[in-house]
């Protein structure tokens, strides 16, 4: 079989290969990291002045990191497509942006439930959330630009991937520089040990997560560029089934 291979498709063949062990490991870690996050959460000692609620503490912050960190790879991507117009980084950005919307909806689930019993409302419309929840939407606005666009909103909504990239920092530090209800971010470094070492479990299970999802999602996005070329070739009446 490798004999009728050429040197690229072997390359292909044995880069795909070492993709699929990737995802697989990641995919193990994952389960694993999930499946001791309750035992590592519920050995954590409770939180002086919320007690067991401010345990959602360990489920919504790493949500909103691994959202930050899928704008960051939705952002950068978008950024390779605009100035080299490589269709592989474009099908990453798309893939990115999905994945960050998923981890911001658990962001924005977790979050009220936490603020209704801490703050006493679930929305408290401080400069965090609402900064949090117009990030959230500038992917949307990415996402229905990508599907209802028309020609040349794929470079349009690349634009607006990077815009929202360069908004996290200002969302991350926005409890440092005005007053609002969310702890500061020095909040973190300061946590001891017997809280910070369940949190970062939960961050590493979430950060396998999110590269299991952005993998397959990456994946299933060059599938279906695949198929389109197919479409195209077999509409043209040409198809080279190599």
């Amino acid at each position: 079989m490798a004999k009728c291979l050429s040197k690229n498709e072997e390359k292909a063949v044995r880069g795909a290969r070492m993709t699929n062990r990737r995802s697989f490991a990641a995919l193990v870690a994952a389960a694993l990291l999930f499946a001791g996050a309750p035992v590592v959460i519920a050995l954590a000692p409770y939180e002086a002045t919320m007690g067991l609620v401010a345990k959602i503490f360990y489920f919504h912050v790493p949500a909103w990191f691994m959202m930050f960190g899928a704008i960051f790879v939705c952002g950068t991507a978008s950024g390779i497509y605009v100035f080299s117009g490589r269709q592989e980084a474009d099908r990453l950005a798309v893939a990115a942006a999905e994945v960050a919307l998923l981890f911001g909806l658990m962001g924005l689930v977790t979050g009220p439930l936490w603020g209704r019993v801490s703050w006493g409302t679930w929305w408290p419309w401080d400069v965090r959330t609402t900064l949090a929840l117009l990030l959230q939407m500038n992917f949307v606005a990415y996402l229905l630009l990508r599907q209802y666009g028309g020609p040349g909103s794929d470079r349009l909504a690349a634009g607006l991937a990077v815009f929202g990239m360069f908004n996290v920092p200002f969302v991350y530090v926005s409890v440092n520089v005005w007053r609002t209800l969310h702890p500061q971010t020095t909040v973190l470094p300061q946590l001891p040990l017997s809280m910070g070492l369940p949190f970062l479990w939960c961050v590493l299970a979430y950060l396998a997560l999110l590269f299991v999802m952005l993998e397959g999602r990456r994946r299933l996005e060059e599938h279906r560029a695949a198929v389109d070329r197919l479409r195209l070739a077999c509409d043209d009446g040409y198809w080279d089934p190599r």
